[in-house]
């Protein structure tokens, strides 16, 4: 009965560890190009919070990851299904002084999914 008990414990532990949700690096990706007013804003950095849908405010410190995008404002990263909060932060140095920016975006991705998340930003 233990060895039973014992083995079903492991068994469910295993497929519960199998499926992974709300993580970074699986074969799903989120892409997209952080932009304010259609102009690519370059290095921006991306925070990621998983699990969420709605703003979770703009302390990174609570975000569970990060990414940078490139000097044309694209980003990429790697994720398994689940929902995800994208925020954004960067300056618009085309404007005079530089415009500091952020924004956000909520997303929600299966399994092997390729989704395009553009990110918004505007004038803090």
């Amino acid at each position: 009965m233990k060895k039973n008990i014992l083995l079903f414990s492991l068994t469910v532990g295993l497929i519960l560890s199998a499926c992974k949700k709300n993580e970074l690096g699986g074969k799903s990706t989120i892409s997209g190009k952080v932009a304010h007013h259609s102009k690519a804003i370059a290095y921006a950095r991306v925070f990621i919070k998983f699990n969420a849908t709605e703003f979770p405010g703009k302390d990174t410190a609570l975000y569970d990851a990060k990414v940078s995008a490139d000097i044309n404002g694209d980003y990429s990263v790697s994720t398994y299904k689940g929902k995800y909060y994208l925020y954004s932060f960067g300056f618009d140095h085309a404007i005079d002084p530089p415009y500091y920016v952020v924004g956000g975006v909520p997303v929600n991705v299966r399994n092997n999914e390729k989704v395009k998340a553009d990110i918004a930003v505007t004038e803090d």
